[in-house]
């Protein structure tokens, strides 16, 4: 007996993987490499939610949707999230997204930092969104290097029907002006708690939320060193907010070097009243004033490198 035509659809459409929490970094590189995305279950539980929740709902709740249909008119996105979010925190800092981060970036820096953060709220009757690649911040300029890693944390439940992100597995090589058909568009359903990880090159985007129920995700990214960020974090999370975090989280959402020479500055101070080159981490502390543009240990790596080439 011949299956009714869109059961024969459903059966086509390509699955994303599965890991467990536990799952070692080897394993997961394996898959991102392969696919360009890959779900990690189960790895928040239930109370760790709800405190992440308790500190972000009242944000989302007043942000207004987005003002084109890429954004999303029914679509809210809300950011700050470092400054806003302790329990947010935990989750850019969380060991085997870092680990993916140094292991999908570091080849191309010599040190990463955090793209962006944004609580994204697909309410219902919002339409699908454009397939695209989030590379494309930087336009097509960056071609030959893989510029950015990305999750998204489900904070509530993605299935197909309230907006579970859009996915083609295998498009990692395809050309910027390739469509995908229907047929080769997968779809991120997993249950809160769980993270689609995902790279900057694979085509993707938000589904249609064709249920009665908000899908919220939390879109955490990271970038190299050296680039710009989407969300500039030193607006987001000013000197007196980010100098109460820790020194790791610090240097993760900017105020580090990002390489020998890169992303220093001149405290507009009075004559002789202060340093002339120091780092951004100077804003927050004041420590390690002394006259340079990054430490030995960047200079000493790029050297390297150049030599190699």
């Amino acid at each position: 007996m011949t299956e009714p035509a869109a059961a024969q659809a459903t059966a086509t459409i390509p699955q994303l993987t599965h890991l467990p929490a536990d799952t070692d970094i080897d394993t997961l590189m394996t898959v991102l490499r392969r696919d360009g995305a890959v779900i990690v279950d189960a790895v928040l539980d239930t109370a760790t939610i709800a405190a992440l929740r308790a500190e972000v709902d009242p944000y989302i709740a007043a942000t207004p949707p987005g003002s084109d249909d890429f954004t999303g008119r029914q679509t809210t996105r809300t950011g700050a999230l470092v400054a806003r979010s302790p329990a947010t925190r935990a989750l850019v800092m969380h060991p085997l997204i870092r680990a993916a981060a140094d292991a999908l970036l570091l080849p191309f820096c010599e040190r990463w930092q955090l793209h962006l953060t944004q609580l994204i709220r697909i309410r219902p009757g919002q339409p699908a969104q454009y397939i695209h690649r989030d590379r494309w911040a930087w336009g097509t300029h960056l071609g030959h290097l893989e510029p950015q890693l990305n999750t998204i944390w489900a904070v509530t439940d993605f299935t197909r029907a309230n907006g579970a992100t859009q996915v083609v597995p295998g498009s990692l090589d395809w050309p910027d002006a390739r469509r995908p058909e229907p047929h080769e568009i997968g779809y991120a359903e997993m249950r809160a708690g769980s993270v689609l990880v995902y790279s900057g090159g694979v085509f993707h985007g938000g589904g249609a939320n064709s249920s009665d129920d908000d899908r919220i995700g939390l879109n955490l990214t990271y970038t190299l060193g050296w680039l710009r960020q989407e969300e500039n974090q030193y607006l987001a999370c000013p000197p007196d907010v980010a100098r109460t975090l820790p020194a790791d989280l610090q240097a993760v959402i900017g105020y580090a070097m990002g390489s020998y020479a890169l992303g220093y500055y001149t405290p507009p101070l009075p004559p002789g009243q202060g340093p002339e080159i120091v780092s951004p981490k100077y804003a927050l502390d004041g420590a390690d004033g002394t006259m340079s543009m990054g430490d030995t240990g960047l200079l000493a790596s790029i050297t390297a490198a150049v030599e190699r080439a």
